[in-house]
């Protein structure tokens, strides 16, 4: 009988047994190297997974595997999870892009492996993961030979499994009928899920790439305004030119500041596209540097944030249009949330009249 276990195996069982407890230590490392190996290799790629998981087989479920079939197994070395990770993507094709990673990271016993998701049958249920069986590349004579169990799944494949195994779909009790076919209608509904998720993924990516094209192309009336037009529309940093322009009447440093947060108040303005975005700079970056300069001159600022130029575009385009008061209430809480900005808006309010247009909007 084993040390700790209950299980009693044979002879054969129990030298095994203890085969593996030698060679423990050897396992925890092989666990540790390849696990940092693995992280390491995802990091530089930018492959985000949502989870990496590694274990050594504990020796309850090593005895328990020896009991049902210890025979087949010569040496402790045959068995080739005693150390296992599980890597779980958040796409299919990622589950692809893993194993590139470890075919390069490590020595594929392809004998042993198996892609289960080529072996799916038209009456088959749940959903299968790619297996490789891996080796350390190392010289190390205490590691060389060990061989180590690599899974790797998507999540929604994660989730069946854990479902199927909750369930007890998998077991042997048989199940109806009526049961077998929820379960397949699922399998389909999430293997389905699986592969409109890369495909989204896939259009989106081919999309933010076309908009950058464009965008570098100058073809701003064929882009859309959006988040990720608007990103792309920022690399080009097209508020600068106002920016320093502000910042030089105090020779003033200008630090970073994310102007994302406008982009709410320049949809609400209307604009559609990237082109009603410039458009909108060019029509009003005379008027926002005077407002701006009108607040800056006589103080002595010399650090102004990069928002500076767009704040101002906006503060004097809602003048323009004559919504006064309301519409600076309106930019200030867009932009910084519900407050009172009553002492502010009085400020801008008598700075706008030696603006050019004041007299044409607010004096008929």
């Amino acid at each position: 009988m084993s040390q700790t276990t209950s299980i009693i195996l044979d002879p054969h069982g129990e030298e095994l047994l203890q085969q593996f407890r030698d060679l423990v230590p050897s396992l925890k490392k092989i666990e540790k190297l390849a696990s940092n190996k693995l992280k390491k290799a995802l990091d530089d790629q930018g492959i985000y997974v949502t989870a990496i998981e590694h274990r050594v087989k504990t020796e309850p479920s090593l005895a328990g595997k020896l009991l049902l079939k210890g025979a087949k197994y010569h040496s402790i070395n045959d068995i080739t999870d005693l150390v296992g990770f599980r890597i779980i993507t958040f796409y299919s094709d990622d589950v692809d892009k893993v194993a590139t990673i470890a075919k390069k990271l490590f020595i594929i016993d392809w004998k042993e492996s198996v892609d289960k998701r080529k072996l799916h049958q038209l009456t088959s249920f749940g959903y299968n993961s790619l297996h490789y069986i891996c080796s350390l590349r190392t010289n190390n004579p205490a590691l060389k030979n060990i061989r180590f169990e690599l899974q790797m799944r998507t999540a929604l494949q994660h989730v069946w499994s854990t479902i199927e195994h909750d369930t007890g779909y998998k077991g042997n009790v048989k199940i109806l009928d009526e049961h077998r076919r929820q379960f397949s209608r699922l399998a389909g509904m999430l293997e389905l899920m699986d592969d409109e998720f890369s495909r989204l993924r896939n259009e989106i990516t081919d999309y933010r790439r076309n908009v950058q094209s464009l965008v570098q192309s100058g073809k701003l009336d064929d882009v859309t305004l959006t988040v990720d037009s608007f990103k792309s529309y920022l690399e080009m940093r097209p508020f600068e030119r106002l920016n320093q322009r502000i910042a030089s009447v105090n020779q003033a440093e200008i630090f970073p500041a994310s102007l994302m947060g406008f982009l709410p108040l320049l949809v609400s303005f209307g604009f559609e596209t990237l082109s009603d975005v410039d458009h909108f700079i060019k029509e009003n970056s005379e008027d926002a540097y005077q407002l701006a300069l009108t607040q800056i001159a006589l103080t002595d600022l010399d650090i102004l944030a990069e928002n500076i130029g767009l704040q101002n575009l906006c503060l004097v385009y809602v003048l323009k249009q004559g919504r006064g008061r309301e519409g600076l209430q309106f930019v200030y809480e867009t932009i910084n949330g519900k407050n009172n900005y009553d002492v502010l808006i009085d400020m801008i309010m008598d700075m706008a009249k030696s603006l050019a247009f004041w007299d044409d909007i607010y004096k008929k």
